[in-house]
């Protein structure tokens, strides 16, 4: 089994309780651990799989409570690092759809220090790069870079999720295009959204969406697509793989327990060069993943909405 080292923010996310999309009229809020990254190592962990957690928290009890959620779900936490700047805050509200709207206080995520005892470690396994914060400079996006290229000169499967959030990027989405693209090429799997495919593309069209990614460099291309299941393309097909049909109470971290099970299914071959031209299993892992995120939307919160073994095989 391969070891999924998981890189980028663990924060908190405090959701809005007994309203709509609007912020300005929550009064109540939950505490609920977050980050796209910290949710995708917790999906693989819960699934059987090993994975490691690379990301900073603040020196204060929020940090604490991250990792001490992480720890409990059995996510090695040993590399994971601790700052004197307070712990990145999320303020999530969720419509009736289940649809969620963001507002950021960025703090100690930022914060990341390069560790190069990291970088044997890398040898043969899996590089999960979530980039909701990491491409916003500072000292996480110098070291994301690093662990990058490291992962690179050692052999590693690369997967990367951009995790665009539309209020991190106002007016800069050219910034985030361009700080995406290097990802895009060097990894060898991508998981996008709709909105991503497109804007990151170009592209209106999913299926010229994909050629411009597999031009770049992407051999595996998964593109969610919410109750419409999920687009997989390789360079010698592509198609659309249906997903189950559920109920949805909160879309958070849904992609997350996609692009973890997918991962930790991965995880579990020795070769990706056995994964890659298996039109067959590849498409039994992606619909698998579809039901993975389809029952995390049915409960509120990330974490602890994401399926066991003993869900997905029911």
């Amino acid at each position: 089994m391969k070891k999924v080292f998981c890189i980028g923010e663990l924060l908190i996310d405090f959701v809005a309780e007994n309203q709509g999309k609007d912020l300005s009229k929550a009064k109540e809020f939950s505490k609920k651990a977050g980050g796209a990254p910290a949710n995708v190592s917790c999906a693989i962990s819960k699934l059987g799989g090993e994975s490691l957690f690379i990301g900073c928290v603040g020196d204060d009890p929020f940090g604490t409570f991250l990792l001490r959620i992480l720890e409990n779900e059995k996510v090695d936490i040993s590399s994971a690092q601790k700052s004197d700047t307070f712990t990145t805050l999320a303020f999530v509200s969720i419509d009736a759809d289940g649809e969620r709207d963001f507002v950021f206080s960025r703090g100690a995520d930022k914060e990341l220090t390069y560790d190069s005892s990291l970088k044997s470690r890398f040898e043969n396994n899996i590089l999960h790069f979530g980039a909701a914060t990491a491409l916003l400079g500072g000292s996480l996006e110098e070291t994301y870079n690093r662990y990058l290229f490291d992962g690179i000169t050692k052999n590693a499967f690369i997967s990367f999720d951009p995790n665009y959030r539309v209020d991190l990027w106002k007016n800069k989405e050219d910034v985030f295009i361009r700080k995406c693209h290097p990802y895009i090429e060097k990894s060898h799997l991508c998981k996008f959204s709709l909105e991503e495919a497109q804007l990151l593309s170009g592209k209106d069209n999913l299926d010229e969406a994909c050629q411009v990614f597999h031009e770049m460099g992407t051999q595996i291309i998964v593109i969610t697509l919410g109750s419409e299941g999920t687009l997989l393309s390789t360079a010698n097909f592509s198609k659309t793989i249906p997903s189950i049909k559920v109920t949805p109470k909160d879309t958070t971290g849904a992609g997350d327990a996609f692009i973890g099970c997918l991962l930790q299914q991965i995880s579990q071959h020795s070769k990706f060069e056995n994964v890659l031209a298996d039109e067959k299993l590849l498409t039994n892992m992606v619909a698998r993943a579809n039901k993975a995120g389809a029952i995390t939307t049915e409960n509120f919160g990330a974490i602890e909405s994401l399926p066991t073994l003993q869900q997905l095989d029911s």
